[in-house]
């Protein structure tokens, strides 16, 4: 797969907690440039990126990141608040406290709580594979796959593991049809964006694809720069 169109399937994303609304600007920028899926974005930064996007991008943002141990009802508040900023994506952090506690029924109610304040837009459930169970993983798909959420999520970023190709092969397989898989931290290179593709994930969530395919133009524009005509430096070099 080219690069161009793996970049169609990338959140580009910025979630350091001292981005500033210049550097949002910058990746909403890269974003339009490299036709990506979305920027994914902190909470704070979703209305004055939206208004500087206006339709050419789709906005991102997270929910209850990157612990996940907030009530439902602040998930649910902080979705509503989200999508009226004009988040057009949501990406929650399921509770996993109840989740070790066996509380399952609980981990669905939370998850459906901002399902309903999502007010249709796009739903990503963030499961932390790294902190899960293999037993926890498929359990989570299957509450996820009753939930109403759109995608099942590997990782915050956050936490001491991203996305493996294990996690993102389980995932697709224990999951419904209808819910698509995002995989996000740790994806370093074209070949892991095209493996975890090739595995089944729909969304990669990274901010190194983007930085790749610059470096990439900038050494073909010293190519194209360099030929065919000689450089000043070897003009200046010429025995002639």
């Amino acid at each position: 797969m080219e690069l161009s169109e793996i970049l169609k399937r990338c959140d580009h994303t910025l979630l350091a907690p001292t981005c500033t609304a210049e550097e949002i600007k910058t990746l909403c920028d890269e974003a339009i440039e490299y036709s990506c899926a979305s920027v994914c974005i902190p909470p704070c930064h979703v209305a004055g990126a939206k208004r500087y996007v206006g339709n050419k991008m789709k906005i991102c943002t997270v929910i209850g990141f990157p612990n996940g141990y907030m009530k439902p009802e602040v998930k649910a508040t902080e979705t509503a608040m989200a999508v009226v900023d004009g988040a057009d994506e949501i990406d929650m952090v399921i509770n996993l406290s109840m989740l070790k506690d066996g509380c399952y029924g609980d981990v669905a109610d939370d998850i459906k709580a901002v399902r309903k304040a999502c007010r249709g837009k796009i739903l990503k459930v963030i499961i932390e594979t790294c902190l899960l169970t293999e037993e926890e993983k498929i359990m989570l798909c299957e509450i996820v796959s009753e939930s109403g959420a759109d995608y099942i999520k590997t990782s915050t970023g956050f936490s001491k593991g991203g996305a493996t190709r294990d996690d993102v092969a389980l995932l697709r397989e224990h999951s419904a049809e209808h819910i698509k898989v995002k995989a996000a931290g740790g994806i370093k290179s074209i070949e892991d964006a095209q493996d975890f593709i090739a595995l089944g994930a729909d969304r990669l969530g990274t901010s190194r694809l983007v930085k790749i395919a610059q470096q990439l133009k900038a050494q073909e524009s010293k190519l194209y720069e360099g030929s065919p005509e000689e450089s000043d430096a070897d003009k200046e070099n010429s025995v002639y």
